[in-house]
């Protein structure tokens, strides 16, 4: 994998979505400092992801992936963290029970700072200025101080990273994830009039904590039920940050990019012979890939290669991002390519990206049932292709936010502007969030059952 690659060689390759610094003694000087800093992540920790990952391709276990759309500065506290981790603990609890198979928890999240964008400038009141790229690059304000890329944001991400990571593994291991307080913030959400649909499941998921308790099963007894394991990812789209942070595992003597568990190529930097891909090529860490409606056959072969030479399961999640209504133009001949190369891939669907749209009160949004519609495509052309769904990626958070229209608590146009937060893209609520899980969930279980009936 790693012949004639470097953590550098990505700088001989066409480089797109990246900012162009105007100080480059400055920017070489942050990542001098951050190459002294300690990673992030430890390459332990992504062997460990890449073997659920693996078991989730063949149908073993499940992905959750979830998180901002890009994570904030200024709204960096302890409060956003703990409630996003919630939220995906309630969401994997309802899924775990769905698909009987344990959920993989990975969110998007210490590291999600860069986001690409559709053009490199934006107008306002015939003001033209370079686009904002996320805060690990440059600010939201609109002046041209604001927009001139600043590599001195690469030190405080590195500074936010640590700390979210802290608090996530406090939580993960401390108590704060036990299975019997999980539930019980679902029971939250299902006590509503409009979650009736909801509460047979929540029902069910009760009585077997319940005998479960019964049989001697319980927090003294089963430390599994107090802990879980929960991993980061990010795009790796600012490449000089990537390449600051990547390492050397002392056990296998293999490059790891310190900056995340996972990282993922964006479709918009997927070019096979670009920047983005020859760093990825490299690390040993578990790589997501979007693939859009733009992806062809020989792309995905070359890019496939390149990125898993040795074909290990759980290192390539191919992530489907089309459209609702869009999905059975594109998938089918993605998968029939990756059957035919004999390649080991997870699928995951991200039901987001290719449901942007703009309200009829000007503020981008996604409708929750094209969401949710796009979900149900994903599983029933996999079923057709007698393939395996293994996995979902949304932009989600903890916040009571009005971004995304729709859900049992019917979020309007009329509403957006009431808490719509993001800098980015927009973002299921809490609600949301956990409304797809409980309909995923019976994707799972309609799949499971029918395998079941088939083995009889």
């Amino acid at each position: 994998m790693t012949k004639a690659w470097t953590k550098s060689t990505w700088r001989q390759k066409p480089r797109v979505q990246m900012p162009d610094y105007t100080d480059q003694a400055a920017l070489k000087a942050v990542e001098e400092q951050l190459a002294k800093y300690p990673p992030l992540v430890f390459a332990g920790e992504t062997r460990k992801l890449k073997a659920a990952l693996g078991a989730a391709s063949r149908g073993e276990a499940f992905l959750l992936q979830g998180g901002d759309c890009a994570e904030s500065f200024a709204e960096f506290s302890a409060d956003t963290i703990r409630d996003t981790f919630k939220v995906m603990l309630q969401m994997a609890m309802v899924l775990t029970y769905g698909a009987k198979v344990p959920v993989v928890k990975v969110g998007r999240m210490a590291g999600q700072f860069a986001k690409p964008r559709s053009a490199p400038t934006e107008v306002k009141d015939g003001v033209e200025l370079p686009s904002y790229r996320g805060d690990i690059i440059n600010e939201l304000d609109f002046t041209p101080q604001a927009r001139i890329p600043d590599p001195q944001k690469m030190l405080q991400a590195y500074t936010q990273a640590a700390a979210s990571l802290n608090l996530v593994r406090a939580f993960s291991q401390g108590g704060y994830a036990d299975v019997h307080q999980v539930h019980a913030w679902t029971l939250g959400f299902t006590d509503r009039d409009e979650a009736e649909k909801y509460r047979d499941i929540a029902n069910r998921i009760s009585d077997t904590l319940d005998f479960m308790a019964a049989a001697g099963v319980n927090q003294d007894t089963a430390h599994t039920l107090q802990s879980v394991d929960f991993y980061t990812s990010h795009e790796a789209l600012l490449l000089e940050y990537e390449e600051a942070l990547c390492r050397i595992d002392s056990t296998t003597g293999l490059p790891v990019a310190g900056s995340g568990h996972m990282i993922w190529i964006g479709d918009r930097t997927r070019q096979p012979d670009g920047a983005h891909v020859e760093f990825a090529r490299g690390v040993q860490n578990p790589i997501g890939l979007k693939c859009g409606p733009t992806t062809t056959a020989e792309d995905l072969k070359v890019l496939m290669e390149k990125l898993n030479p040795e074909n290990e399961a759980g290192r390539l999640t191919l992530i489907a991002r089309f459209g609702a209504g869009q999905v059975g133009d594109h998938l089918p001949r993605l998968i029939q390519t990756v059957q035919a190369e004999g390649a080991n891939v997870l699928w995951s669907c991200d039901p987001m990206h290719g449901n942007t749209i703009k309200s009829s009160t000007g503020y981008k949004t996604r409708p929750f049932e094209s969401v949710l519609r796009e979900v149900r495509e994903f599983f029933a052309i996999h079923k057709a292709e007698g393939t395996i769904p293994g996995g979902v990626h949304f932009e989600m958070t903890g916040q009571d936010v009005t971004e995304c229209t729709g859900g049992v608590r019917a979020v309007t146009d009329e509403d957006l502007s009431h808490r719509y937060h993001t800098a980015c893209d927009p973002r299921l609520n809490a609600s949301q969030a956990l409304e797809l899980a409980f309909l995923v969930a019976e994707e799972l279980s309609t799949r499971r059952q029918e395998a079941a009936a088939r083995a009889v």
